[in-house]
């Protein structure tokens, strides 16, 4: 600084009120790292909710057809419906349900009582099911089918059926040991196999064999080749995306399961963080509230000595420079402090979250520091024009 401006700084600060800049100093670091702390949050949390790192995961969402009228087969979904859904940016993939074209009965011995039914297939792509287990598997020639249950049809039995029916209530592990009768019927073909539930899926609601198995089984006792879904399972990183919303609407396309836990968990997020920030951006305003008015009370206490000032020679520009340089040291302390803040906050938090949820989470200041650069510029040229013109009325005055 030259000693022309360390001379009028001298001159000027006399009137400096340390308590309002303190005052001003405070609320604004406390705006500002509430800020940048809502929008580091935010950018910290959705990887684990919606991202690669997620521990929630992508959510699957059926898609039928609407049954309007009685009587008349659903429609199916052709190649280019599926291929239309595949393309929006937030699908990561599309999967079909295929059905049994042929009669299905089956039995069970239990407590000494035979129970038998009549029964469906349905099968979908083993990268949708959310069973993991070495006994999905089938060759073309075994005996014995293996078989997923939704997890409700044992929760149905357990609290429904068997009350009312005076039968014990079962385990999972318990029914997984117990062989399931199964009678294949149709194009002139009867077999007898033997079906194993090696799973329960809370994901799908209907009864899953293997493809492979399926689609020979078909072919055998239906004479069909080919099977033409008529739903979808459709795997979406966030259910309420707009873009997806709209598509299933414009289709007129039904979604059977509603979304699950991680879209739920990105709108809890989205609402606290917009919370946060409003509740830093108010602290931030009263803050600049309070620089302002100190500015303008500063410089209306030395008006005088600027108005001498102006006379003897100096440009307003040059006046002003002392203000400009405290108003530019506040904001920029203000910024580095809290991006300090935040970082040790970031460190305890990631910790914590990285145990929670059993892998290395990474993380960026990125989007704070940004965040904070572009907030404490306004802030700065925002004070620099307060004052620039504040100057320019004086020396407008004795012009």
């Amino acid at each position: 600084m030259s000693k022309s401006l360390v001379l009028i700084w001298k001159l000027l600060r006399s009137h400096v009120s340390i308590l309002e800049l303190a005052i001003f100093f405070i609320a604004n670091l406390i705006g500002m790292t509430v800020v940048l702390s809502g929008v580091q949050i935010y950018s910290d949390l959705k990887p684990i909710l919606t991202g690669e790192q997620s521990f929630i995961g992508n959510d699957y969402l059926v898609v039928t057809h609407p049954v309007e009228r009685v009587g008349v087969n659903t429609e199916v979904f052709s190649e280019a419906d599926i291929a239309a859904l595949e393309q929006l940016e937030c699908v990561s993939g599309v999967g079909s349900f295929a059905a049994s074209q042929f009669e299905v009965d089956g039995s069970i011995m239990f407590n000494g009582r035979k129970l038998s039914t009549m029964l469906f297939f349905e099968s979908v792509p083993d990268e949708f099911i959310d069973v993991e287990t070495k006994a999905w598997r089938y060759a073309v020639g075994d005996d014995t089918i293996p078989i997923i249950l939704p997890r409700n049809y044992l929760n149905l039995y357990n609290f429904g059926f068997s009350n009312t029916q005076g039968l014990p209530q079962i385990t999972e592990d318990m029914i997984k040991s117990v062989t399931l009768g199964l009678r294949l019927t149709g194009n002139g073909h009867t077999d007898n196999f033997e079906g194993r539930i090696v799973g329960f899926s809370d994901r799908i609601n209907t009864i899953l064999v293997p493809e492979l198995f399926l689609s020979w089984a078909n072919d055998r006792y239906a004479g069909v080749n080919v099977v033409y879904p008529t739903r979808l399972i459709v795997e979406v990183a966030n259910p309420s995306e707009p873009e997806l919303v709209n598509f299933l609407e414009e289709h007129n396309y039904e979604v059977e399961n509603k979304p699950a836990e991680s879209s739920k968990a990105l709108f809890i997020l989205n609402v606290c963080v917009a919370i946060i920030i409003a509740i830093g951006l108010i602290f931030c305003v009263l803050s600049i509230i309070i620089l302002t008015l100190s500015i303008y009370l500063l410089l209306q206490k030395n008006i005088h000595k600027l108005e001498n000032l102006v006379l003897i020679g100096y440009t307003p520009r040059r006046v002003a420079t002392p203000y400009k340089t405290m108003a530019l040291v506040l904001n920029l302390s203000t910024f580095a402090i809290s991006l300090l803040l935040i970082y040790i906050a970031e460190e305890h938090y990631m910790g914590y979250l990285a145990e929670m949820v059993g892998q290395p989470l990474a993380s960026s200041p990125t989007a704070a520091m940004i965040t904070g650069v572009v907030f404490t510029a306004v802030v700065i040229l925002f004070n620099f024009f307060i004052i620039n013109r504040k100057i320019a009325e004086i020396s407008r005055k004795n012009d």
